[in-house]
């Protein structure tokens, strides 16, 4: 059985009981991954009376991200995992000359240095040499297991743990705007990378701190942002949902 799912006006998605659906969702900033399938999960069952099915998402955003979250329902949950492995692509901005504990917003800025002698173009050389394979560390404010423990419990506490690099790769890394500290970013990259981690090494690497000011998710695979669900007004908080005030990055 195929149902329709209503979310307002002009906008609508149907959800195949028999083989499943993948659903594309532009999630808003600060609501968790979780949040958006807890919120169609409650509406897909005040809809259709369902009480049991099965719906998850495919490649988490952290909650200062906004953009494409795959959601799956049904049979399609089990092409979480292959969804998971796709290619993915963000556009942003850095902010050179400065950091924080987490390497973007959730935390207060920190000057480094000044970037007044820094060049457009030795950014955008720095940014080339990044791409191809390479051994990535996860940010500490992650939700990367050590010891069983997500990793941004441990950085709470203030307590050190080392992290284990994993290989990402950067497929491209392309700067459509450079207007210091300011860079705007497009990068293609594989699984598992963090663009969190990616502004700390480029802060690194140019010697004068950089984090992330911005992120969203424009493709997974094939699948693009435009083709998402325009959810803006469904995803307002209202008095029957609001997104769980729990931390960042749980």
């Amino acid at each position: 059985m195929t149902h329709t799912i209503h979310f307002g006006e002009g906008c609508e998605a149907s959800f195949s009981e028999e083989e499943g659906s993948v659903w594309l969702i532009d999630k808003p900033l600060r609501w968790t991954s979780f949040d958006v399938v807890n919120k169609l999960k409650q509406e897909i069952r005040r809809q259709t009376g369902l009480k049991k099915f099965k719906i998850g998402h495919a490649g988490t955003l952290d909650p200062l991200a906004d953009g494409l979250l795959l959601v799956c329902l049904g049979r399609a949950t089990k092409r979480i995992e292959e969804l998971q492995s796709m290619p993915k692509t963000y556009t942003g901005t850095f902010v050179l000359g400065a950091t924080t504990a987490s390497y973007d917003l959730e935390h207060p800025v920190e000057p480094v240095c000044s970037v007044e002698n820094l060049s457009a173009e030795e950014v955008r050389k720095t940014c080339e040499g990044m791409k191809g394979v390479q051994q990535q560390v996860p940010p500490l404010y992650s939700a990367v297991k050590v010891d069983g423990k997500s990793a941004f419990g441990y950085a709470r506490k203030g307590e050190e743990v080392a992290l284990k690099s994993k290989e990402i790769e950067i497929y491209d890394f392309l700067l459509p705007r450079v207007e210091l500290p300011e860079v705007d970013f497009e990068i293609l990259c594989s699984k598992g990378t963090y663009i969190r981690s990616i502004a700390r090494d480029l802060g690194a690497e140019l010697g004068c701190g950089a984090y992330l000011k911005r992120l969203r998710r424009t493709s997974i695979g094939s699948y693009t942002l435009a083709q998402a669900l325009p959810l803006q007004d469904f995803f307002r908080p209202k008095e029957d949902f609001q997104p769980k005030k729990r931390r960042l990055f749980e």
